[in-house]
């Protein structure tokens, strides 16, 4: 058999022996500590004073903070709080009449509103995560990974695009170029049979 003791916060003299193994087990409390055990509250005026004195030392004031939270919250006292009216994300109306088309293919003649509700939550839900990863996927896409040292650019669109925009130029001009020559020639050719 393993003996373990410790001592209880707020009590003097000899501590409690709590036995450990296989047998039962079996502490004496103190009557202050069986107070406390059948106390309701769960604490007694000990504890109160203890955690005050620790709020003081840490330079709180209970009263002043009790004030002040019952100050804010006013309002509040003594009003009956009712949760938030359900407001469906998509209209009603229209997605009701959609799912019973869809159910009289299936065979179903009656959809309650309650499932349109539900069916208008969970498309929320659902663009609601689909729009998250989307925005998550565009700010990985804007974070630039050419300060890490363990990524290598192996192609650079943008240059790709102006050397392609180049020779685009390059080959006009040497068109341009040639339909001028052309050009040139033929007026040569016809000044040749004019002046003959």
């Amino acid at each position: 058999m393993i003996m373990l003791s410790c001592l209880f916060p707020g009590t003097l003299g000899k501590p409690a022996a709590l036995p450990m193994g296989k047998s039962p087990v079996s502490v004496q409390l103190s009557g202050n500590q069986k107070n406390r055990l059948n106390d309701p509250g769960g604490g007694s005026f000990r504890d109160d004073d203890d955690i005050n004195d620790v709020a003081s030392m840490a330079g709180v004031n209970l009263n002043e903070e009790s004030a002040r939270i019952l100050a804010t919250n006013s309002e509040l006292v003594g009003t009956q709080i009712r949760s938030c009216k359900d407001e469906a994300f998509l209209p009603t109306g229209l997605l009701h009449r959609r799912i019973l088309e869809t159910a009289k293919k299936f065979g179903v003649t009656d959809v309650p509103l309650e499932a349109v509700s539900f069916i208008s939550h969970a498309t929320q839900s659902r663009l609601r995560t689909v729009l998250e990863k989307v925005s998550f996927i565009a700010q990985n896409r804007m974070d630039s990974c050419k300060e890490d040292e363990g990524y290598e650019q192996s192609s650079d669109v943008r240059s790709q695009l102006k050397f392609f925009e180049q020779l685009e130029r390059m080959e006009k001009q040497r068109k341009d170029e040639r339909e001028r020559e052309i050009l040139l020639r033929a007026a040569k050719v016809i000044s040749q049979i004019l002046t003959w």
